[in-house]
């Protein structure tokens, strides 16, 4: 009897192992199979004729210049482009997508006063894109991006700029690649 007992624990306990083993199988098969696939190798679609870039070096036409901004900004978004589109960079004029522009603003100004004295400054960042689609002419577009920046005025316009600079580069690129890619 006691060995009969101890065949029937061990049978209950080899089946509760079974179906832990057999669900254990079904959730990782499920999650296996049933996954949802997400790229962003391409930002939006585009036209398969479309397959090569350029970028024009980016210029600096605002009032203050600040000489790092804009060489920045041209590799980043070059960058940026290599590696979430599947466009090919070519120097040529005969780019498919052709994109220029340049810097129009690049100022400061106070938006904050406390006790008679500013407390918060704001660095005003403009930039007029021009993008060219040399296979349709109906896609090329001028538009201007612009952000703002808000930082203590406590700061030197120095310190300021130091502080917010890979922001400000970030912010420029991402616009500028969605005003071309998404459609926005």
């Amino acid at each position: 009897m006691f060995n009969l007992k101890s065949k029937n624990c061990v049978s209950k306990s080899a089946i509760c192992n079974l179906k832990s083993a057999i669900t254990c199988c079904i959730i990782l098969l499920t999650f296996t199979y049933a996954t949802c696939k997400y790229s962003t190798k391409d930002a939006s679609p585009i036209p398969p004729e479309i397959k090569t870039f350029r970028v024009n070096y980016l210029e600096n036409k605002a009032r203050y210049v600040n000489p790092a901004i804009t060489p920045q900004v041209t590799e980043k978004l070059k960058q940026k482009i290599i590696g979430q589109t599947r466009l090919r960079q070519i120097n040529s004029d005969d780019a498919h997508y052709d994109i220029g522009g340049y810097l129009t603003d690049y100022s400061v100004t106070t938006t904050g006063i406390s006790n008679q004295n500013a407390s918060t400054n704001r660095l005003n960042v403009s930039f007029l894109l021009i993008f060219k689609n040399t296979l349709d002419q109906t896609k090329d577009v001028e538009v201007e991006v612009t952000r703002n920046y808000d930082f203590d005025a406590k700061l030197s316009f120095d310190q300021a700029q130091a502080q917010l600079g890979n922001e400000i580069i970030k912010n420029l690129v991402d616009e500028i690649f969605n005003k071309i890619f998404s459609n926005w």
